[in-house]
């Protein structure tokens, strides 16, 4: 199942860029897996929060024009950088919670590849419970 469109993608990756610099480095198939892992939490909400999520892009690409005259991923590294600090930290609070998610969505996609977990010393267990039942961790 497709949850966005190409356009939709591109312009996640360029948000993806702005978030996680070092998602500029992925290669083909370190791209794929972010796509997978996004997919992945994405195919399992309801298709209005795919919806929603379609629509807060379109917001964060063209937005950018009432002050900066073009879209967003038209605009230097600088302007998008200061145009997505707005949104991260302004006034609308609808547009800020909305930005927070899909940032939390974009660490999900880089930091839950297999590398990206690897590169910080995540060493997911996917045992959890046994692991507290043990009182390991403590």
């Amino acid at each position: 199942m497709e949850v966005l469109e190409p356009a939709e993608w591109d312009f996640l990756m360029c948000l993806a860029r702005r978030i996680v610099p070092e998602s500029s480095q992925l290669d083909p198939a370190g791209e794929a897996e972010f796509r997978a892992v996004i997919t992945g939490a994405l195919g399992a909400r309801p298709a209005a929060v795919r919806r929603q999520i379609g629509i807060l892009l379109k917001i964060l690409r063209w937005a950018p024009v009432l002050r900066y005259g073009r879209p967003l991923d038209r605009l230097s590294p600088a302007k998008q950088i200061a145009a997505l600090s707005w949104f991260q930290d302004g006034p609308v609070t609808l547009l800020r919670k909305g930005f927070w998610g899909l940032k939390a969505m974009v660490f999900m996609g880089y930091y839950g590849r297999a590398a990206g977990a690897q590169a910080v010393g995540w060493k997911p267990s996917f045992d959890g419970n046994a692991e507290l039942e043990r009182g390991a961790g403590r």
